[in-house]
């Protein structure tokens, strides 16, 4: 059975990051956030703005929201991995995903913005891991929920990440139309 992603607040965090990891198997977690910006821009750009805006059911976002979502996303994996990078042990923040939806109005985005940002800062952040040393992969951070986690697992959870995403793009097509 497949791991249902939505939702998880209250979920045990050992138990979420294994889905991720699961679902990630043995793929390069460098090239699946390189190939991700160019996947959502064929999924997306042939879409009509009412299509982009129409959500699966109530109290599901958008596709135009998930891309919102993983922008801001991007933000903070740039800063936990420089953070990582730079730092000894440095503290990880979490953060509320649904606050940041709408505190930063997710639906009113405009798509060639964020995925703009998204693909940008994703630039970024792979060429940076591109020229990770094999003792950076190994530096660490202590994420305030999820305890230690190293450069190499942090990027194998956003690769993840990613995958959770794409999949929620295409299951909100499948039920509300458009590829």
């Amino acid at each position: 059975m497949a791991t249902q992603f939505s939702n998880l607040s209250g979920t045990d965090p050992t138990d979420y990051i294994q889905a991720l990891l699961d679902l990630l198997g043995d793929r390069d977690p460098v090239e699946v956030l390189a190939a991700t910006p160019s996947e959502l821009r064929r999924a997306l750009e042939p879409l009509p703005e009412a299509q982009l805006r129409r959500k699966e059911a109530p109290g599901k976002w958008s596709r135009l929201e998930v891309v919102a979502h993983l922008a801001d996303s991007e933000i903070v994996y740039s800063w936990r991995l420089r953070l990582s990078l730079a730092e000894e042990r440095p503290t990880l923040t979490g953060y509320d995903q649904d606050s940041w939806a709408a505190r930063f109005d997710y639906p009113s985005a405009d798509l060639a913005e964020v995925l703009t940002r998204f693909e940008v800062l994703r630039g970024a952040n792979v060429h940076l891991l591109r020229r990770a040393s094999p003792a950076d992969w190994e530096r660490v951070g202590v994420h305030t929920e999820r305890g230690e986690e190293s450069v190499r697992r942090l990027t194998e959870l956003y690769a993840a990440h990613d995958l959770v995403h794409l999949r929620q793009v295409a299951r909100i097509a499948k039920a509300v139309g458009g590829t």
